[in-house]
């Protein structure tokens, strides 16, 4: 659920809700019980999680010169190859 910020027109609080985006906007501060605005914020923007990217996770390993564990053969995938043979 996306985290609201909203401002508080009487006390000037501000203060974040977690909602459902279907939830109808807050009208009232928890805190005086006067008028709130929902205020436009950056957001957390875009996030990538994992170990690298597209580049060196799925470069094939016979284009970039890679040998197995220093064996002198190309290997499919050198990573979990080394990592397996505690290379």
């Amino acid at each position: 659920m996306p985290t609201y910020t909203y401002q508080c027109h009487g006390c000037g609080k501000i203060f974040e809700q977690e909602q459902k985006i279907t939830d109808e906007p807050l009208t009232t501060c928890p805190e005086c019980g006067g008028p709130v605005k929902r205020v436009i914020t950056g957001g957390m923007g875009f996030i990538l999680k994992g170990s690298g990217f597209y580049a060196t996770d799925y470069k094939n390993a016979s284009t970039s010169g890679q040998k197995c564990c220093s064996r002198g053969t190309p290997c499919e995938n050198p990573k979990r190859c080394c990592q397996r043979h505690g290379a």
